[in-house]
């Protein structure tokens, strides 16, 4: 069987289209393969919930996954892979920026290739460039962190081998980047090229503080970089100041006291940056410290009011 996970919040204006094309597009496999739709309400507030389980009472096919509140994309797409069945499972937005006729294509190149993950690189990117700016960022870390050398990490169109979806649903970590937790699980990892389309109708529900809020989970989730800088910076630092400050010892023995009193606001410059310097480490670290507590607190990703579907 084949799985499609779509995380929805706040698309009721691209529901009805998205099924239908999505529909026409596994109807299309060649050879023909069993399908299901997992759609996960993340809590939406316009009509989605509604829409979805209208759809879901004409479409055997199609499940809906209710969520209690909204818990962001990557909960949403953790829900939807634990009740997804398929022995290869596709994630994709609902705002049909990813052309549900490219599914069939992730579909052919894991087959052909015996690939436990295949991303996608999107092609003309209709986004704009306040938001591609941000999701270079992301590649560049992602590829620096993971040691795996994929072209665009920020796109949802993504197919998943059975084995994969199992070892990410064990990790119960709550702040991840669901592309790099793959790469963990998976030895054969590949990607294809891929049509990239303006936003069907709403708006854009990642703002620049969620991807702020993915980027620290890239960062703090998958790599110790951030403590290592820090740790080799401050020792830097501290060098530094020690050899500056006896730099100024001999310079005040050789031309005498006058002469010292005349770098005072050199020296208070330094010491503004050095608090700041503080400042920045202690933020850092709090920063690591909250994702602990939050981590071995075990609080669930999610919580599932309901599934909605018609019985087989």
């Amino acid at each position: 069987m084949l799985s499609v996970v779509i995380p929805v919040y706040n698309e009721e204006d691209n529901l009805r289209p998205l099924v239908d094309r999505l529909e026409a597009a596994l109807n299309s496999l060649e050879p023909a393969e069993e399908y299901e739709v997992v759609l996960v309400d993340d809590g939406s507030r316009d009509r989605s919930l509604e829409i979805m389980k209208e759809l879901a009472r004409k479409k055997k096919f199609l499940r809906v996954v209710e969520l209690i509140r909204n818990y962001g994309q990557h909960a949403a797409v953790f829900a939807g892979l634990e009740h997804a069945r398929g022995d290869i499972v596709v994630t994709m937005d609902a705002d049909l920026q990813n052309p549900p006729e490219e599914v069939p294509r992730l579909v052919q190149a894991m087959r052909e290739g015996d690939w436990e993950v295949v991303g996608s690189v999107r092609q003309m990117r209709k986004d704009s460039v306040l938001r591609r700016l941000p999701s270079a960022a992301v590649n560049a870390m992602a590829r620096r962190i993971t040691g795996v050398h994929l072209t665009d990490w920020g796109c949802m169109l993504r197919a998943y081998r059975r084995s994969v979806v199992d070892a990410m649903i064990q990790s119960r970590e709550h702040s991840t980047f669901i592309p790099a937790l793959a790469t963990i699980f998976a030895k054969r990892i590949t990607e294809i090229p891929v049509a990239h389309a303006e936003r069907a109708a709403g708006v854009s529900q990642y703002n620049f503080k969620k991807l702020l809020n993915l980027q620290f989970d890239l960062l703090t989730s998958f790599s110790d970089l951030p403590l290592k800088t820090l740790l080799y910076s401050g020792m830097a630092l501290a060098a530094g100041g020690v050899a500056f400050g006896a730099f100024l010892a001999v310079l005040r023995l050789i031309f005498g006291a006058e002469w010292a009193a005349q770098g005072v606001f050199t020296l208070f410059a330094i010491l503004f940056f050095f608090v700041g310097a503080q400042f920045f480490a202690l933020g850092l670290i709090g920063e690591y410290v909250g994702r602990i507590y939050r981590e071995v607190r075990h609080r669930p990703r999610y919580l599932v009011r309901k599934v909605h579907e018609e019985p087989k």
